[in-house]
């Protein structure tokens, strides 16, 4: 059986528990970090398969941590790690978009797409959260003699 690493990374601890709740299997292993220079530190020492992080982290957020890992497997010192971002609030998309993530949540985090979106990333693929996203606005031709 081939076991997975996954790296949580929130100064929440609420936010690693349910993360790590979700991940609780046979074949996945949860290590967790309270810190952007903890997670480099942790993916330096020994590469995981997913790094979960959440965007607003005290010391080097989400979206640092990910520029920092996209720099670092640009330079050749680490191998690409996909990145799965826990969200706030929906415009922080942009953000996410941004920094080179394979994924994110948007908050408040459900099982159901928590689940969804680290199988997908484990898996080599991408998971986008349509959670929250507004409403296209269609406009409609007025009426006639208006």
């Amino acid at each position: 059986m081939l076991v997975r690493t996954i790296l949580v990374a929130s100064d929440a601890p609420s936010v690693r528990a349910e993360v790590a709740a979700i991940a609780l299997t046979p074949d996945i292993t949860v290590r967790e970090a309270r810190s952007g220079p903890e997670v480099m530190a942790e993916v330096a020492d020994s590469l995981p398969d997913l790094v979960v992080v959440d965007l607003q982290m005290g010391n080097m957020g989400g979206m640092a941590v990910c520029l920092e890992l996209r720099l670092e497997a640009s330079y050749g010192s680490l191998e690409h790690v996909p990145v799965l971002m826990l969200l706030d609030r929906r415009p922080d998309v942009f953000l996410a978009r941004r920094s080179g993530a394979e994924g994110w949540v948007v908050k408040p985090l459900d099982p159901i797409r928590l689940r969804r979106a680290v199988t997908a990333l484990l898996a080599g693929g991408t998971y986008y959260d349509e959670s929250y996203q507004p409403l296209s606005v269609v406009s409609t031709p007025a009426p006639a003699g208006a």
